[in-house]
């Protein structure tokens, strides 16, 4: 999985624009983080990579790194 491509797809489901982010951020601390934004990610995991993440096992992960490793374990 491309991590860089991983980052980008997050920035736009987020509308992030005017900033860098990096996989140790803790995604719910972003000013943009919103129930929608939460939507569009969950959307966007499941349309680019094939991978459904539940709500309740979401609700654990604190960085962008831990729905990377989710990914990663789900696509292996």
């Amino acid at each position: 999985m491309d991590t860089q491509k991983f980052i980008e797809n997050f920035k736009d489901a987020v509308e992030i624009d005017d900033r860098e982010i990096a996989l140790t951020d803790k995604f719910r601390e972003y000013p943009e983080w919103s129930s929608l934004a939460f939507l569009s990610v969950i959307a966007m995991i499941d349309d680019e990579y094939d991978v459904i993440i539940e709500g309740k096992d979401f609700k654990i992960l604190e960085t962008l790194q831990d729905i990377v490793d989710v990914i990663k374990r789900q696509q292996a």
